[in-house]
């Protein structure tokens, strides 16, 4: 393996743990990816939010959340690793955790394809690498199949909605709208300076969806926010959708079986739209 790829986002250079190292995951889509790596009974912390595998991350203690670890706590478990990711973490938590943590590992993956080299990356730094070759192979296969799959559609434009009150969508300039690209929707609005933008349904971009996709995470939406946005002149003729927010924002291996997810889920409402039409 390179020395590379074991380079981190921060550009800090690792080496191959001792077979003895503590982990903490404070970045849930990585906690499932360590245990997918045969790491668990090296799990020593994680988040809340940290909940896959459920059965066994239930023995694994608790650090409070993302944006709020509990540092004492994790002091007190003493772990030569810990885990973080430049968007879901806070660098006045990294800073804090320099003073005391051997080992930072920071990620930053920005598109579905970063996800092979974070798998080399932690599978070399625990020494799982033939357990990273072996996501890293069935990530290509996903990734070939979802292309495929969807290729001869219509690119269609979605709006991808995470929040309400205010409503928040996503820009291109984020990992799920990439995740979403694969396989042919193109997230609105095409331009924005803040990666999570504020929209609203009385301009161009509502008009310009042919498509609302409403997350279940961070906001979980239902078939009562559907009810209520059909109550909306602008939206009355749109397709709305319930969409698993796992599957589009959780990279890791998570994104394996999220390719899947999003190629089926396209191939289906495409399939009814025609049928509707005809």
């Amino acid at each position: 393996m390179a020395a590379d790829a074991l380079l981190d986002a921060a550009g800090t250079r690792h080496a191959p743990a001792a077979s003895g190292a503590r982990i903490v995951s404070l970045v849930p889509s990585l906690t499932e990816l360590i245990c997918d790596l045969g790491l668990a009974g090296q799990l020593v912390g994680r988040t809340g939010f940290c909940i896959h595998p459920r059965a066994t991350l239930k023995a694994i203690p608790k650090l409070g959340g993302t944006k709020d670890v509990n540092l004492a706590r994790l002091r007190q478990l003493a772990p030569t690793h810990v885990v973080l990711n430049i968007d879901e973490n806070r660098r006045e938590t990294a800073q804090a955790l320099m003073r005391f943590v051997p080992h930072l590992i920071v990620t930053h993956p920005l598109a579905p394809k970063d996800n092979p080299p974070l798998y080399r990356l932690i599978g070399g730094i625990f020494n799982r690498r033939g357990e990273a070759e072996t996501l890293c192979r069935r990530f290509g296969e996903a990734y070939a199949e979802a292309r495929a799959a969807t290729r001869l559609l219509p690119r269609e434009r979605v709006l991808y909605l995470i929040w309400k009150n205010p409503w928040m969508a996503v820009s291109r300039d984020t990992y799920i709208a990439r995740m979403l690209g694969v396989v042919g929707w193109s997230t609105l609005p095409a331009a924005s300076s803040a990666r999570y933008p504020a929209v609203s349904f009385d301009g161009e971009i509502a008009t310009r969806a042919e498509r609302v996709l409403l997350s279940s995470e961070p906001y979980r939406f239902g078939q009562r926010d559907i009810a209520g946005m059909r109550e909306l002149p602008v939206l009355q003729d749109k397709q709305i959708t319930l969409i698993d927010g796992e599957m589009t924002s959780w990279y890791g291996s998570r994104a394996i079986e999220g390719l899947r997810y999003l190629a089926k889920l396209r191939l289906e409402l495409h399939a009814d739209a025609a049928g509707a039409a005809g």
